[in-house]
Order: structure tokens, then sequence, then C-alpha cells
């Protein structure tokens, strides 16, 4: 990097550091004549862009140097304030795009739909259902201490949530030349861009399809895709997610924990087991139910499942007591037991205290009344200490 570049960069960086957060600003000069999108269909929220480029594992940016060659590197990017920011090195290549246009990329894949789930025949239709946003200005460096650090306590949040560490401060002796020597970089996020290309652009018979046989297929993601695009999009939510007054879901936001954590609080096997842990199994578990009811929306049933693939496990299975004996749990056990996470188990178990009538009317039974093997088994269980064994 020349010296001319290195000397313009420290004014830039105050302005980067300083310039106050203000979303109805008018766009930059540098980031004027932006690239409009070609499908406005496929255009959605500056909020939504931003969103992503805060939680994409990395970010790719895209410069050039002094001779013009062309400069992509992909790094850890954090958004702080209404600057895309990521850390390095204070050499190489990233230095030389510093104080001149850049763009910084990210995509999310929510499916990939292959030509037979629209057309039998035609190979046209396959296609890739994403998300992806991108913000274009001026590399910067960002140079105030206290910015840098604060910059790279954010990356520290992201990418290791669980804390274990002393925060990083610019006057604390524990990083004080690290924060130094460190490169800092980022850009304004003025002029953010985002694309969502869902299927809008088809015909709804046809994306209600897509849907269904997503579902159906039921590969990895797949649930996942479902959610996402019937939130999204109402309109494509298939039948099986409407029963009787009620809206089932087949994934559960983390935004949602505040809200199934009264529910689960009732249950009488959860008596002793910390919060905290309990949310941590919904959000680790591979199928998770909800059922709302779809005049008020609020959240009335749920239930989540484990499965290795040959045995499923169903646990937590809660109704609202209002809404008991009403068909909300039977609604969310059926569309459980259709998971893709579950409906190709061979064995689908679960314990219950006193709803075995319920569940003998989905087709369970007492394990001493199951088929066995021809040979002797033991069932067996390990416990931590001083845990008593549910009966």
């Amino acid at each position: 990097m020349n010296e001319r570049t290195r000397e313009a960069a420290p004014a830039k960086s105050t302005a980067l550091a300083e310039r106050p957060s203000d979303p109805s600003a008018a766009p930059s000069p540098a980031n004027r004549g932006a690239p409009t999108m070609r499908r406005a269909a496929f255009r959605s929220s500056a909020e939504e862009g931003r969103a992503l480029l805060q939680r994409a594992p990395v970010v790719h940016v895209a410069t050039t140097a002094d001779d013009g060659r062309p400069i992509l590197r992909a790094v850890h990017g954090v958004v702080d304030g209404d600057v895309l920011a990521f850390h390095g090195a204070p050499a190489g290549e990233k230095l030389d795009g510093l104080g001149r246009q850049a763009v910084i990329a990210a995509h999310e894949i929510v499916a990939e739909i292959p030509s037979w789930f629209v057309d039998p025949d035609r190979a046209c239709p396959a296609t890739t259902y994403y998300v992806s946003a991108q913000v274009r200005g001026v590399l910067e460096e960002i140079t105030a201490p206290d910015v840098k650090a604060r910059v790279l306590q954010a990356l520290m949040a992201k990418y290791q949530p669980e804390g274990r560490h002393v925060p990083i401060r610019s006057d604390d002796p524990l990083y004080a030349k690290a924060v130094r020597g460190l490169l800092v970089a980022g850009v304004r996020l003025d002029e953010v861009v985002c694309k969502a290309k869902l299927g809008q652009n088809g015909r709804l018979e046809e994306r209600r399809r897509v849907v269904t046989q997503l579902w159906r297929r039921g590969g990895p993601g797949d649930a996942r895709a479902v959610d996402a695009l019937v939130r999204r999009f109402p309109e494509l939510t298939p039948p099986l997610f409407e029963r009787g007054g009620l809206r089932l879901a087949c994934m559960l936001a983390a935004s949602e924990l505040d809200e199934i954590a009264p529910l689960l609080d009732e249950a009488y096997w959860l008596a002793g087991v910390p919060r905290e842990a309990v949310l941590a199994a919904f959000l680790a578990s591979p199928a998770v139910v909800t059922a709302r009811d779809a005049r008020t929306g609020a959240l009335v049933a749920l239930a989540r499942a484990t499965s290795d693939g040959k045995v499923a496990w169903i646990y937590d299975v809660v109704v609202r007591d209002d809404h008991r004996r009403a068909g909300a749990g039977t609604a969310v056990m059926e569309l459980l037991l259709d998971h893709p996470a579950v409906r190709a188990a061979r064995h689908v178990r679960l314990t219950t205290r006193d709803a075995d009538g319920f569940y003998r009317r989905l087709g369970f039974l007492e394990l001493s009344e199951a088929p066995r093997h021809a040979w002797r088994s033991i069932e067996m269980i390990r416990s931590s200490p001083g845990l008593a064994i549910e009966r």
C-alpha cells in the first residue's frame, strides 16, 4: 500500500467512527448510482439485508488495489451501529483497498428446487431459493481505539457467544497492544440492497406445489425452508398446517422462546429442570411443532422430537388448558409424526404418566405389547448422580 493512501485513511476513519447513525439520510455521493434490482418482486428491505449481513458466518469483501487489481476476501463481519466492520492483520491486500470503493456481500441458501417439483419433463424450472445482501461504499479504516475495541468485542459476542473471556477494552492492559496493532475497517450501511429470490415470479399454484414437495422430500433443511416460505408468504401454507382453527408451524424461531416458556413451566415432568436447559433442548431438536390460534395468534400447543433416523423420541407435548380435548394435541402430534426428521424412523418412542389413551389413538402401544425381537433384550438407562428415574 502506498503512503498516500495510508496517510489519508485516518481522516476517513475519524468520520467513520464518529458519524451518528441516521437511517433516513440520503446515500453518500460514493453510493449514488448503486445498481437497481432487475425484478422488483425479489426486492426486500434494507433491514432484512442488515440482519443477514450481521448473522452471516462470513461476508465477502470485493475492492481494488491501486493498480486496478481486483481484491476479494472472506472475512468475519459484524454490524456496529451504521457500519459493517471487520478486522485483520495490518498488512496484506486488504490494506490496498482502504479509501476505495468496495462491496461487501453475504447470502443464505433457502432451498435447492429441482425441476420436477414444477414440471415432469422440462429442466428449465430448476432453481435455487436464496436471500442475499450487499452494501456498497468506501472501505475505511477505523482508528479510534475505543471504537476498534467495541468492534472487536462485538465480533467476540457473535462468534463466541458463551463469553468466558475478559471483555475487550482499549484501555485494558490485557488488550491495549492488540487493539492498537490490529486493522479494523468497514463500510457504512448507507446503501444496503437485499434480494429474496423465493419463487415470487411463479404462479401461485406452482409455488404451493414447491412447498408441498419440499415437505414430502424432507431432505436436510427442507423443513426449515418450508417454515421460512410459509412465514413470509402465508398464502403458501399447506392444508396440513391448518387444522380446525389452528395454524401449525414446523420450526421454532429463537424469538419464540419467551413465549413457549410459560407453557413448559406447567409440565410436571420438567419440574426441577432449569428453564435454560429446557429451551436449549428445543433449539437443538431437529423437529419442533407449534400450534397457534388462527384468530388470535396465541400459542396453544407444542411438541418436539429427536431422531437418529432409526429411532425417534418424542418429548414435551404440551397443550394449553383451554385447548385440551379440542384437537390441538392431535394436530401437533400428527404433524410431528409426519415431520421429515421423524417420519422415516422405524420406531417412535415416548413416555407418559397418564395420557396413554390419547397416544393409543395415534397408534402407540405400551412397550410390553409391541412385537419384540427373537433374542432377549434388556432396556437400560444411565442418569446423572442424584437424579430420579421416571417410571
